[in-house]
C-alpha cells in the first residue's frame, strides 16, 4: 500500500509559497555577495551535475545528520501530460505544465534520513521569477510519463544514496530558469541555472 506523499491541494500552498518567496527574496538575480571572490563553501550559484554543500538535518529524528543534493536534469512537460496524470484540475488555479527535476540525493553522515526530508526544500524558479514547491498528492493516483513518484519514507544511511525524479507544476507559458534548495529565512537559497 502506498503512504500518501505528494497532495493536490498542496497546489494552493505552493502558489501562497511563490508569493512568499518572491516578497523575500530580493536579491535573486546576481546581487550576491562578491560572486567571483566566494571560496566554494560560500558558491552560492551551480551547474546541473554539481553536487551541493553538505546540509544539515532540520528534522528531529534525523537530527546532526546531513546529505547533499545534486540536481541532474530538468524536463519540462505538456498542458497533455497534465491531462493524462490523473491529477484534479479543478484544484488547479490556472493552466499548469509540469515541470520534473531529476536529483541525487547523497546521505553524509549522522542518522539514516528519509528520502522526503531531503527533497523537502527542492524549489523551481521560472523565467517570471515565480516560485513553487514540489506538487504533492494526498489522495489517489497521479502518474507522470519518466517520472516515478519518488520512495518519500525510504530512509538512506551514510555513504547512499538514491537517484530521484520530483515534479513541479509552473504556469503554462513560462520556463524553468533554476532549480532552488531553501537555505531557510535568513540565507540566499542554492541554485541550479536551467540551459534553453
Amino acid at each position: 500500500m502506498r503512504t500518501p506523499t505528494r497532495a493536490v491541494p498542496a497546489v494552493l500552498t505552493a502558489l501562497a509559497l511563490t508569493m512568499t518567496l518572491a516578497a523575500c527574496n530580493d536579491t535573486s538575480s546576481g546581487g550576491g555577495k562578491g560572486d567571483g571572490a566566494a571560496s566554494s563553501d560560500d558558491r552560492k550559484t551551480f551547474r546541473l551535475g554539481e553536487a551541493s554543500p553538505p546540509q544539515d538535518s532540520q528534522k528531529t529524528d534525523s537530527d546532526g545528520a546531513t546529505y547533499t543534493v545534486t540536481p541532474t536534469k530538468v524536463v519540462t512537460g505538456t498542458a497533455a501530460d497534465v491531462d493524462r496524470s490523473g491529477l484534479d484540475k479543478s484544484e488547479l488555479p490556472g493552466p499548469r505544465i509540469p515541470v520534473h527535476v531529476w536529483s541525487t540525493l547523497t546521505h553524509k553522515s549522522g542518522k539514516p534520513m528519509r528520502i522526503g526530508d531531503m527533497d523537502s526544500d527542492l524549489v523551481i524558479r521560472t523565467d517570471r521569477d515565480d516560485r513553487t514547491k514540489a506538487l504533492l498528492v494526498m489522495w489517489g493516483d497521479v502518474t507522470w510519463p519518466n517520472c516515478p513518484e519518488p520512495e518519500s519514507e525510504k530512509r538512506v544511511g551514510k555513504g547512499g544514496s538514491e537517484e530521484i525524479c520530483t515534479t513541479f507544476l509552473i504556469t503554462r507559458g513560462e520556463k524553468p530558469a533554476a532549480v532552488e534548495l531553501e537555505q531557510g529565512f535568513h540565507s540566499e537559497p542554492l541554485e541550479w541555472t536551467v540551459e534553453g
